[in-house]
């Protein structure tokens, strides 16, 4: 937990000096947009400077800053464990990595950040160092996080390898967006779970249960398994964007800092681009 909280920090500070707000025009410090001059509205507010430049009159509007409630949750079932020798890291490392530099970020501009079942909310700009030591100290859990904890009009961020079929996934995150919750999925694969570079007699152990699978020629089936694998995940963000939510795949051979920028373009209410990171 300290390595990732040092290298969350590290890439926190090269990718973003500080979070640009909230993307909605408001009560704030900062220039949000000029905007045509309403008749009836207050002459103060006009932009004498900007209005000067042609025939029509504007009011400057400053950008919503308002502290906004964020929960962060990061898988840490013992599939999240799993890192091949085509991975950098395991898929755990990564997501926590992600988690705690999305953390240090939002807690610049004033964010209230929280973990649901380890964590409650607290706008404070140390939420990094405070959200490891609470994980340090919460028993290991797999699947979902509860969420009755959660109220109002938050943002919730889950980091995971979302292994499970997609009508199972969706039969605990459906009800989240029924309530409001604007939902942002991270899927963390290793490289491995993609291309499938088995071969030969090969022993496959499932690290939930311990069940296991040997195949005599493992190149036989990779077709078919990545067939099923790509369905999943298709399948899976189909529904997710359904909701209203937002789904990125982020493999654990490429930057940290790429699944970092799309899920803070996302919170900043920026469309994220698609990039070699693997962006749906």
């Amino acid at each position: 937990m300290p390595d990732c909280l040092v290298e969350a920090k590290r890439i926190a500070n090269t990718v973003i000096a500080g979070w640009h707000g909230r993307r909605k025009r408001g009560i704030g410090e900062n220039f949000w947009q000029f905007r045509p001059y309403a008749e009836g509205e207050s002459l103060s507010r006009i932009d004498w400077r900007r209005s000067a430049r042609d025939d029509h009159t504007y009011v400057r509007e400053r950008e919503w800053e308002a502290a906004h409630t964020i929960w962060l949750w990061c898988d840490m079932s013992p599939s999240m464990m799993y890192k091949s020798s085509h991975g950098s890291v395991s898929k755990e490392s990564r997501a926590l990595v992600v988690m705690l530099a999305l953390a240090e970020i939002l807690a610049r501009s004033g964010e209230r950040i929280g973990c649901p079942g380890i964590m409650e909310p607290a706008s404070t700009r140390n939420a990094a160092e405070r959200l490891a030591a609470a994980l340090m100290h919460a028993p290991l859990t797999g699947g979902l996080p509860e969420t009755g904890m959660i109220r109002g009009w938050s943002d919730l961020v889950l980091i995971g390898d979302f292994l499970d079929d997609a009508p199972v996934i969706m039969e605990r995150l459906g009800p989240l967006a029924r309530r409001g919750l604007h939902g942002h999925v991270v899927e963390i694969a290793d490289p491995a779970e993609e291309i499938f570079p088995y071969s030969g007699r090969t022993e496959f152990i499932d690290p939930e249960t311990g069940a296991k699978l040997i195949s005599g020629r493992a190149e036989h089936i990779r077709e078919t398994y990545r067939n099923a694998y790509l369905a999943r995940r298709e399948s899976l963000g189909q529904s997710l964007r359904h909701l209203g939510w937002t789904f990125t795949t982020h493999r654990t051979d490429h930057l940290a800092s790429e699944a970092l920028v799309a899920v803070h373009m996302y919170l900043s209410g920026m469309p994220a681009k698609a990039t070699h990171g693997g962006l749906l």
